[in-house]
């Protein structure tokens, strides 16, 4: 089965015209591994030392990327907000 992972941008919510396909994958699990990466870049570059998680959040739901996978059962799912919710958590060194 093919998985194809889109990217919209939080910062122009909604907009198609900003959204774009970020590949074609025959696994779930290489189509997650691509998001996580997308999702992972914003929040190392936009992390600052000191930046408490829910600051590194809510630059993230305001300015980085969505990935969202299509294909497969709906219980494949794959959620780039809750995924970057913990990750600011581990990036910021403080549970959120």
């Amino acid at each position: 089965m093919n998985y194809t992972l889109y990217v919209d941008d939080n910062y122009h919510y909604m907009d198609k015209n900003e959204r774009y396909q970020a590949g074609e994958f025959n696994s779930l699990e290489r189509a997650i591994k691509k998001a996580k990466s997308i999702v992972d870049e914003f929040l190392l570059q936009a992390h600052k030392e000191g930046m408490l998680p829910d600051e590194l959040y809510r630059q993230y739901t305001t300015f980085g990327e969505d990935p969202y996978i299509v294909g497969g059962p709906p219980s494949t799912t794959f959620n780039a907000w809750d995924y970057a919710k913990k990750r600011c958590g581990e990036i910021c060194g403080k549970e959120t």
